[in-house]
């Protein structure tokens, strides 16, 4: 029986001489955590970068708001005052539309002088149209109908139609001057300078 024990006993001694010393096994696990460290490295890298692009973005973004704040495109607006040409330059009964667009205005001419419009409805503040054909001023959000006059006739629009200052400027043509409005309904219409006459 002494001798059954024996060979157990070298056999477990050749196998503990067998096995490799500690340090050379734990080599080979050590690389992982290095390679874990460059990716989280990467990671560190990616998020730092985006950060700053988006700290860059947003301080240009400022920057250009602040800028146009201090430096604002600035429209420049018509001149509140305007020659619009000689006498002679419009007919007796007709409305000239030439400058409805830019200033406005339309203006009129019959056989005793020349007054001018304001093309904004009385309503509620939309361009009318004249319609040559019917002889009339027609609004076309609500329908309002002003005669060559600019008396209202029909429809909403509760008073006529404005007039602005007219003259005649030193080098003889017509001035007009939107800053100073006539209205009918106030009698103003009769003041000499809401109507040139050429009689």
């Amino acid at each position: 029986m002494a001798d059954e024990t024996k060979p157990k006993e070298i056999k477990k001694e050749a196998a503990g001489a067998a096995e490799p010393a500690g340090p050379a096994v734990k080599n080979k696990p050590a690389a992982k955590p290095e390679k874990k460290k460059k990716e989280v490295k990467r990671r560190e890298f990616n998020w730092l970068a985006l950060g700053w692009t988006f700290f860059a973005a947003a301080t240009g973004a400022g920057l250009t708001a602040m800028g146009r704040f201090m430096f604002p495109n600035v429209l420049t607006e018509l001149p509140s005052s305007f020659k619009a040409g000689f006498p002679t330059d419009f007919a007796i009964g007709i409305v000239d539309t030439r400058f409805k667009e830019r200033y406005r205005v339309w203006i009129v001419r019959n056989e005793e002088g020349i007054y001018a419009l304001s093309t904004i409805c009385t309503h509620l503040g939309c361009t009318p149209n004249w319609l040559e054909a019917e002889n009339k001023f027609k609004c076309p959000c609500h329908g309002s109908g002003f005669y060559m006059t600019g008396i209202n006739f029909e429809g909403p629009a509760p008073r006529p139609l404005e007039r602005h200052r007219i003259i005649m400027a030193e080098d003889g043509q017509v001035l007009i001057d939107k800053s100073r409005i006539y209205k009918q309904e106030a009698g103003q219409w009769s003041d000499p300078e809401s109507f040139l006459s050429l009689t």
